[in-house]
């Protein structure tokens, strides 16, 4: 089975704290990942990196 490789991108801080308050503010990790086409690894990269820097 072919799957077809995603070009890896990279997303400024900006963003990265606009998606975790988005999951803070109660929409799901799935909403999250569709609306913006991230991967689940990517989102929760995001949230974690923002855990460790409160």
């Amino acid at each position: 089975m072919n799957k077809i490789k995603r070009k890896r991108r990279t997303f400024n801080d900006d963003f990265k704290h606009q998606m975790v308050s988005f999951y803070q503010h109660g929409k799901s990790r799935s909403e999250i990942v569709a609306e913006y086409d991230l991967t689940p690894s990517a989102l929760d990269r995001c949230i974690t990196q923002a855990k460790v820097h409160i």
